[in-house]
């Protein structure tokens, strides 16, 4: 339900007051949305105010300009604002140390939420303790000359060591002997072909079957020597 003309006239007159700026009907009526004023019936009341003297308008052509008298108001002289604005100096700077100190002690709050609490604390150090005594009866072990290797498992990783070896040794015979077939008679230089072609040697890429092979002999060597 809509408010009454005059209960409308005060709504319009209080905003108009209060915002104590130039304004046209549309202005009011968008900020007055929440009273449900027509648009007819604010221009209505704006132009019932005006008539009466309670609030002034300017006619730019067709467009109507309300604001509020000013001689309602207690307007301060030059002395007053120069005490106004040193007033409001210190209030900003007033607000800017108070804006400081919040984000000084919101600092030091996050600070003591990152850091453990005292159970905390002590539940790692227990846990790094038993880290600690875990490696050092490894380390013991290890000094004592004792295998942490299952015999199982050393067997099984000493077998497929074994097998990939062997089918290393077997593909690099195959190779030789493909690569000696194709340039038996072959009149190019073999550097260049093998270059032409992008085959790499094991020694081109720092590897040696050889040496690589005596690696799981000196393993087993190792293991009766113990």
């Amino acid at each position: 339900m809509a408010p009454k003309s005059d209960n409308t006239e005060a709504i319009v007159l209080n905003y108009v007051n209060e915002q104590n700026r130039p304004l046209n009907s549309q202005n009011v009526a968008d900020s007055l949305q929440k009273y449900n004023l027509k648009k007819a019936s604010i221009q209505k009341a704006l132009d019932s105010l005006a008539d009466s003297g309670k609030i002034s308008f300017k006619e730019y052509g067709k467009q109507k300009i309300y604001l509020a008298r000013q001689d309602q108001f207690n307007i301060p002289n030059n002395e007053e604002l120069a005490s106004m604005k040193e007033e409001n100096a210190k209030l900003q700077e007033h607000l800017n140390q108070q804006k400081k100190a919040i984000t000084e002690v919101e600092g030091e709050i996050k600070s003591l939420q990152s850091n453990l609490t005292l159970e905390q604390i002590h539940d790692k150090e227990a846990k790094l303790r038993k880290e600690v005594k875990e490696m050092e009866d490894k380390l013991v072990k290890l000094r004592g000359g004792v295998t942490l290797v299952r015999p199982e498992e050393k067997k099984a990783v000493e077998a497929m060591y074994s097998e990939k070896i062997s089918l290393w040794r077997r593909r690099k015979r195959m190779f030789k002997d493909l690569w000696d077939a194709i340039t038996e008679n072959s009149p190019k230089d073999l550097k260049e072909f093998k270059e032409e072609l992008g085959i790499e040697y094991d020694e081109d890429v720092g590897v040696n079957l050889q040496s690589v092979s005596e690696l799981l002999q000196h393993g087993k060597k190792r293991a009766r020597g113990q």
